[in-house]
């Protein structure tokens, strides 16, 4: 079967064309800083990073299916939290034991597993050196009522450093009313995640009822998610997780904060992999690796998830974290979902546009 049939069938003919065979014009490619297999000692060996961090990257980056590409494939399981875990795993309940959620990644051929204190702990001394630990240390709770929008603190960094992760993991909500005191929170806990050897992973997400104008929805807008990238790598995120971006003009409709006509005219189009290569070019022109997240489970989940794959990728992108689209199936069906994301990455057919 040719290289590209099956995404054909999978897609359908026209979106395949649509997504495979785009070039892009806007940044192009020979400007950004792509994935490989010596990633860490091209990207952060010059950097501020120490030899403990830098073995933990490659701990990361060397591990699962997509081991030293320059690609990463990630479980993350954190959603029993803001969630609930009745709505997330009643589908599946044996994922209500956290054993099952690592066995998911490893069975996966994940590179690592992101998860809360409490899934990784329980199993820590069981699978910490089996597959790369990342500790989640804040959450949304929505228990409490009335509801808010708000990042707080579960875990330590200390508690990640002494289960064994590699990595630390966190969410900002940008553009919310709490956001500069998570920046604070998080930046803090980033220099001491650093200071004691493992990397950082931001979860750059939007939160504020101002980004929806009339009857669109800009949180997933390529401007505004691209700016949130940008302050993100600010507080040296390592690695910087993202929605996939479905529209732009996020700035002109809200109204405030600062924007160009260049970066709707020169830097970005609509066309899907246009509008996630801004997002990589925010993450300073791909230094800091972009992942998006895989999404909700829905009605065709083996096709999105290689669809959101094809644009990460040849948008630039470092990879996909995937996690409801995975774990809601019958363990065949969830590796089968996760296998073919890492075959989107490991197909060297499907180039970077």
């Amino acid at each position: 079967m040719a290289s590209f049939e099956k995404y054909e069938k999978l897609l359908g003919k026209e979106k395949a064309e649509l997504l495979l065979k785009y070039n892009c014009k806007t940044i192009t490619k020979d400007k950004l800083h792509l994935p490989s297999n010596d990633w860490v000692d091209r990207i952060f060996g010059p950097s501020n990073r120490n030899i403990n961090v830098l073995r933990n990257l490659q701990t990361l980056f060397s591990h699962g299916r997509l081991a030293d590409t320059g690609y990463l494939s990630i479980l993350p399981v954190d959603q029993g939290i803001e969630h609930s875990a009745g709505a997330s795993f009643s589908p599946n309940p044996a994922y209500f034991d956290p054993e099952n959620i690592v066995k998911l990644a490893i069975e996966g051929g994940c590179n690592g597993v992101a998860s809360t204190s409490g899934v990784l702990a329980i199993v820590a001394r069981k699978y910490a050196h089996k597959i790369p630990f990342i500790l989640k240390f804040n959450h949304n709770e929505l228990l409490s009522y009335p509801n808010t929008y708000d990042q707080i603190m579960f875990a330590s960094v200390k508690q990640a450093y002494e289960m064994g992760c590699v990595a630390v993991g966190a969410t900002i909500y940008f553009g919310s009313a709490e956001s500069r005191r998570q920046i604070v929170e998080v930046a803090k806990a980033f220099e001491m995640a650093h200071d004691l050897g493992m990397a950082t992973i931001l979860w750059c997400y939007l939160r504020n009822s101002a980004f929806k104008v009339e009857k669109t929805d800009y949180h997933e807008a390529a401007d505004l998610t691209g700016q949130a990238n940008h302050l993100g790598v600010t507080i040296q995120a390592d690695i910087i997780k993202q929605k996939l971006p479905v529209n732009n003009g996020g700035f002109k409709a809200i109204k405030f904060g600062k924007s160009s006509d260049k970066m709707y005219k020169e830097l970005c189009s609509d066309h899907p992999i246009d509008l996630c290569r801004y997002q990589v070019v925010n993450n300073y022109m791909g230094r800091i690796g972009l992942i998006n997240s895989g999404g909700a489970s829905g009605e065709n989940d083996l096709a999105d998830a290689a669809e959101t794959a094809i644009i990460n990728k040849r948008a630039g992108g470092m990879g996909l974290i995937l996690g409801r689209k995975a774990f809601q199936k019958p363990l065949k069906e969830g590796i089968e979902i996760v296998h073919t994301v890492q075959d989107v990455y490991l197909n060297k057919d499907i180039t970077v546009a």
